[in-house]
């Protein structure tokens, strides 16, 4: 039994406290949180788990073997080198850290100490982005030319980070689970005009052979669209997360040219076949996340959205952050 306590009961730590309460091996022993109010929320929804409005009862408790950091993220690093400095395991909210120094940090003294770091990239354990990485990884698409992506909507307004931080850690962590390939730089482009931050901005991700990536992420969108565009060499897929039904799209469609003796006598072929929609399991994603978490500790296994996967992430939010300064200057990796 892992006994766990959660620091942050905010937007997202409800759904991290109701998806770790009733787990199989896992035990809610406190929720922290400097609001009396989200603490009266705790209390009334689960009476049996002890609340605290100070961290250190949580980071150096002998009851406690892991913590959840469910906070923003400029009290990540603060609050994780203390919980494993107490020889705890460390679930953290992403993005990971504020800045790639700190991240690097984190994981050295999680391998001094044998411990585990897990960032929070929910998307990785949705039904959709496993079928789509067993598409990728079983060769269905062929080599990857391009992967697209439109996460928008109205708000929510962020005031200690800007869109970029906020909602492109989705997408870049999936981009790094499904592309296997080192990206090499990062154009970005954004502006700010509500609260100092950007809240809208455009991504470019270069990737070696020509594989490329588009990231676009805002908070002034008059609708909310999740969409994301795979091409590959033999299929190409369109994903999108807010339908009930066939979340993703696979399309047998491409083009193919066959080079003639010039440039001018190249011969284009466009291949037009059938649309198919795997069935996607329908688990709630963080559940079954929280799940592989507890699998990891108790069984000394390394996670794929370990402190590696969360620097990975933090290191191309930085890049993009240079390249917006810059006014869109390619920032290499």
């Amino acid at each position: 039994m892992i006994r766990v306590g959660v620091i942050g009961y905010g937007y997202w730590g409800p759904n991290i406290v109701r998806n770790l309460h009733g787990q199989d091996n896992i035990h809610v022993e406190v929720v922290c949180d400097k609001s009396q109010a989200a603490l009266a929320r705790v209390r009334k929804s689960y009476p049996n788990i002890a609340t605290t409005s100070d961290p250190c009862e949580v980071l150096r408790s002998p009851q406690i073997d892991a913590v959840a950091v469910i906070t923003p993220v400029w009290t990540h690093y603060e609050l994780a080198k203390a919980a494993l400095e107490n020889g705890k395991h460390v679930f953290v909210e992403k993005p990971f850290t504020s800045s790639a120094a700190q991240a690097e940090e984190l994981i050295e003294l999680a391998e001094q100490k044998h411990l585990t770091i897990m960032v929070d990239h929910t998307f990785l354990f949705t039904g959709a982005v496993r079928k789509i990485r067993e598409l990728v990884e079983s060769g269905d698409l062929g080599d990857l030319y391009y992967y697209d992506s439109l996460r928008v909507n109205l708000g929510l307004f962020q005031h200690d980070v800007s869109v970029v931080w906020d909602l492109a850690p989705h997408d870049l962590s999936i981009m790094d689970h499904l592309i296997k390939k080192e990206p090499e730089a990062i154009v970005a482009t954004g502006e700010n005009h509500l609260n100092g931050v950007e809240d809208v901005a455009f991504m470019t991700v270069y990737f070696p052979q020509n594989m490329i990536a588009h990231i676009n992420v805002n908070w002034l969108s008059p609708v909310k669209i999740r969409t994301t565009l795979i091409g590959g060499q033999k299929k190409m897929l369109v994903w999108n997360d807010l339908v009930a039904d066939e979340k993703v799209r696979v399309y047998d469609k491409g083009v193919h040219i066959k080079n003639g003796e010039g440039i001018r006598d190249a011969l284009v072929s466009y291949r037009t076949g059938d649309m198919w929609a795997p069935q996607i399991e329908q688990t709630e994603a963080l559940r079954v996340e929280l799940g592989y978490f507890t699998d990891c500790v108790m069984n000394n296994k390394k996670p794929f959205n370990d402190g590696e996967a969360g620097l990975r992430v933090v290191r191309m939010l930085e890049a993009a952050d240079r390249s917006i300064q810059k006014r869109g200057e390619l920032v290499r990796l």
